[in-house]
């Protein structure tokens, strides 16, 4: 694996506002005439474009977008990766090769790997390109700022997809002029191995550009998914929020430990839906009747469970509470060393899904 870090002179026109690249990691990929080609290819390197074809850039190197970058490079794109600190790369580049260790266990890792390079100057990243995936922080008029310069050396033909988790692409794409290839593809943590990708498209977003994204994305061996309209959060975010609004209320009501709660989760519902969705595993619990029978015979009983739920208010007392429970049960150990762990178990899982033939449903 070849890893290049450049760090080129910062030119202040081309600067947004200080931190647009520091919690977030984005993507511009240089190639959407050769992707329309291969969105029906399997989910292996081998069926990637070649590395001259696709070169991908990354704007913002934080957690995402450092995952994206190791999954770009992974897949032979070269990558060039725009920050606006100086010395990202002495976190980015040891991370890519972690992650483009955790890729070849999946057998995702191209037998040559691209480069990736690290720059200050957005011109450098994204001249040519014809993909980008931003990730800057979550602040709509800080993206516009970003989008607005961004457009400056943008290619007639390129994507920009944003990784946003919150934020409507309408709201993004007001004013701008290639506002048609504005979209969101927003992916789930970390992107190198969670394969889902939400496509979200704007008022203003394009077919083609929608179908080009979705193509990009599934050569890369992600599942993107076409949602149907914009709405805070997306789709993945808001079923993340309705659990977790259920799991701090367990706590806060007393009902359970946080540890139990999170038990519940990784040796119940987790296991199950690792294999199968919350739709999918009720038309398997409904019999030969199938998802009709379970509506009608359990429908009730989860009408009455949906009234009694609460929507807990955060404040400093239950924060306290949340996070002096989390704190015992992580029992010292450091963030960084737990993703570790944490990436080894998903890797693991994907494995042994992989070996089945993936979970069950349309989707593999």
């Amino acid at each position: 694996m070849k890893l290049r870090g450049v760090m080129a002179n910062r030119r202040r026109s081309d600067q947004p506002k200080a931190g647009a690249g520091s919690a977030g990691g984005g993507s511009v990929a240089e190639s959407i005439p050769q992707i329309l080609s291969f969105g029906d290819k399997s989910m292996s390197p081998a069926n990637t474009p070649t590395v001259a074809e696709t070169p991908i850039a990354v704007i913002g190197a934080g957690l995402i977008g450092m995952s994206w970058a190791a999954l770009f490079s992974g897949y032979g794109h070269p990558v060039r990766v725009w920050d606006v600190r100086p010395d990202v790369a002495d976190t980015l580049l040891p991370y890519v090769a972690r992650a483009h260790e955790a890729l070849q266990a999946l057998g995702q890792l191209a037998a040559t790997p691209g480069t990736v390079t690290v720059t200050t100057d957005l011109a450098e990243a994204i001249t040519g390109a014809r993909f980008v995936q931003e990730n800057a922080p979550e602040k709509l008029e800080l993206k516009r700022d970003l989008y607005a310069l961004i457009g400056k050396h943008l290619a007639p033909d390129a994507i920009l997809a944003s990784s946003t988790s919150s934020i409507a692409p309408s709201l993004l794409q007001e004013s701008l002029p290639f506002a048609d290839r504005v979209l969101v593809g927003h992916p789930f943590n970390p992107p190198h191995l969670m394969p889902v990708v939400e496509i979200v498209r704007g008022e203003a977003t394009s077919d083609a550009a929608a179908e080009q994204a979705f193509a990009f994305y599934q050569s890369l061996g992600r599942v993107p998914l076409r949602l149907h309209k914009e709405v805070v959060g997306h789709l993945g975010n808001r079923l993340q929020a309705a659990l977790w609004r259920e799991a701090i209320d367990a706590v806060d009501s007393g009902l359970a430990s946080l540890e139990d709660v999170d038990a519940m989760l990784t040796h119940g519902l987790g296991l199950r839906w690792a294999v199968a969705g919350p739709h999918f595993s009720f038309h398997l619990a409904g019999g030969a009747g199938g998802y009709d029978n379970f509506i009608g015979h359990l429908g009730p009983a989860f009408e009455a469970q949906w009234r009694d739920l609460r929507t807990p208010e955060l404040t400093p007392e239950l924060r306290a509470k949340l996070v002096k429970e989390m704190n015992q049960v992580a029992a010292g150990q450091s963030v960084t060393a737990l993703e570790g762990e944490r990436d080894k178990r998903l890797v693991a899982i994907m494995q042994a899904r992989a070996a089945l033939g993936g979970p069950l449903g349309r989707k593999s």
